[in-house]
């Protein structure tokens, strides 16, 4: 009986040890951001001026989504300004619209626009900072305009000799890299770089990658550092705790992104003016699918959407996996099914693509396996690049 009495006490023991070393183990692998690591950054903040680049994904998810601006004034850093992208401070604008200069009411802090005409950080808006830091949550996609950002915010604070401090964060769709690389002579907005549509790199990461490859202008390099992420590398899954962009509201979409925005670049809708953007597509034509929806106006979300009011028929994507890579079988399904041929596409198309010739790939009635053929150098070269740089391997 002592026996037994002993055994049950060893093994109540054993398990109660498992649970706690269970428990020490999850509280140590939490996914800590860039953010959430001031034993880092506040010795390099001390005594200097700070401008920030954020905005409503600039938050700390182990510390209730405590807002970084809210948290580095909390701790008497000395914040200047807030820099904003596209969709404004609190994420509100539609893609494209215009942003303005503005006042937060929450802190006083003025608000500047880097975006519409003002897309790069002038010497006047700089001149009294010593550091700018950049805290937005890329999604991995060359076209997602938050590097594009950065890559002015770098450019910018190069010319007039300040730091940049990237608060990293980790790529939703960090774990592949895919599609064409961005050819010489299609550099925009949404597509500054010569990576693939699908790069595999957090903003930390590119940023070295920019300076690296001496991308800004004129070949100039910025005193840069990366505050890392902790207990996250690209073989993680990671679901964002705040929607990125109005109409990116939710996991799928974002694993969705990369291959049905090129409907952007088409007659098609894929969904805007609807609350699932991006999981769907569609015309208005009973041929496209059987698949129903009317994008309507929606504030804060887009306000004349294509196709607005018409009923589109066409095919529903809600049901895909969230383990979905970048595909062109939702283009390729669509453009057969148009019949336009050259129509299908609008102006737009060939800067998405970052080339003019994937679209001449479709015209000619290329497959989707015929076309990644084509990619296989550029992939392997940009693969070898991207090595360098990794900070999660």
């Amino acid at each position: 009986m002592k026996h037994m009495k002993k055994l049950i006490q060893t093994s109540f023991l054993s398990i109660l040890l498992f649970l706690t070393l269970i428990q020490i183990y999850v509280l140590h692998a939490q996914v800590l951001t860039g953010s959430e690591r001031p034993d880092l950054y506040f010795p390099m903040l001390k005594g200097k001026k700070v401008g920030i680049i954020a905005n409503q994904t600039s938050i700390m998810p182990q510390r209730d989504n405590f807002h970084v601006v809210d948290f580095l004034l909390e701790n008497e850093i000395n914040l200047v300004k807030v820099f904003v992208p596209e969709h404004g401070f609190r994420g509100t604008a539609d893609a494209g619209e215009k942003v303005d200069n503005s006042i937060d009411s929450k802190t006083g802090l003025p608000i500047v626009s880097l975006y519409g005409n003002n897309k790069k950080p002038s010497p006047e808006q700089l001149k009294d900072l010593d550091v700018v830091i950049f805290d937005l949550q890329d999604v991995g996609v060359r076209f997602f305009t938050y590097i594009s950002t950065m890559h002015y915010v770098m450019e910018a604070a190069a010319e007039n000799g300040k730091e940049v401090i990237i608060f990293d964060r980790p790529n939703p769709l960090g774990d592949y890299v895919d599609g064409p690389i961005r050819q010489e002579g299609f550099q925009s907005f949404v597509g500054m770089h010569p990576i693939p549509i699908v790069h595999g790199l957090t903003v930390g990461e590119l940023a070295q990658m920019i300076n690296g490859e001496k991308w800004l202008k004129g070949g100039i390099q910025v005193d840069l550092k990366v505050i890392p992420v902790e207990n996250w590398d690209h073989t993680q899954t990671y679901r964002l705790p705040i929607k990125p962009s109005p109409n990116l509201p939710n996991d799928l979409a974002i694993r969705l992104y990369p291959s049905t925005c090129f409907f952007e670049g088409t007659v098609m809708s894929l969904g805007r003016g609807t609350y699932e953007p991006f999981q769907m597509y569609g015309y208005p034509d009973p041929k496209f699918g059987d698949f129903t929806f009317t994008p309507v106006s929606i504030d804060g979300m887009s306000k004349t959407p294509p196709h607005q009011d018409k009923k589109c028929y066409g095919v529903d994507l809600r049901g895909e996996s969230l383990d979905h890579h970048f595909t062109l079988k939702y283009l390729l399904d669509a453009y057969q099914k148009s019949g336009m041929k050259e129509k299908f596409f609008n102006n737009f198309f060939n800067t998405l693509a970052g080339t003019d010739e994937l679209k001449k790939q479709i015209l000619a009635g290329k497959s989707e396996a015929e076309i990644r053929k084509t990619w296989e150098a550029g992939l392997q070269n940009y693969l070898q690049k991207r090595d360098k740089y990794l900070i999660y391997n």
